[in-house]
């Protein structure tokens, strides 16, 4: 499958996961969150302290997100990128887009053993869909 047809398939999720969205508008949790919705694509940010983030509650984890979520943007260290992953897949996450800075060697063999749509090296979804930070 070429970028074109994997980004496709991961933007036909009817709700989309964002595992390290932040409440702070100049990092790129927030910005991914805040593309999501200037999109109007619904979102659901993942964090495990924050509470509300751009006025949705937040999950604490990838586990508790529901299951219309297909797709989840991870914007997070590698290290915790490896634990990511392992719950998504768990759950039954199809879609995975590993934003740049967020990649692991161990986390994308992860993905791709077991047929994962994985997004990563380099594709960020701020640039896919276009985002206009206000």
């Amino acid at each position: 499958m070429n970028k074109s047809a994997q980004v496709q398939q991961f933007l036909a999720s009817p709700v989309f996961g964002v595992v390290g969205a932040s409440s702070r508008r100049h990092k790129f949790g927030n910005k991914i969150m805040r593309c999501y919705l200037e999109n109007d694509l619904r979102a659901i940010p993942v964090h495990p302290a924050e509470q509300v983030i751009e006025g949705i509650d937040c999950v604490a984890s990838v586990s508790e997100l529901p299951d219309e979520v297909n797709s989840i943007s991870i914007i997070t260290p590698p290290q915790i990128t490896e634990k990511v992953v392992e719950l998504a897949i768990a759950k039954g996450i199809e879609n995975i887009w590993m934003q740049p800075g967020a990649e692991s060697a161990k986390a994308v063999a992860y993905c791709q053993k077991r047929g994962v749509n994985l997004i990563h090296g380099g594709t960020c979804l701020l640039v896919e869909l276009g985002f206009h930070d206000h």
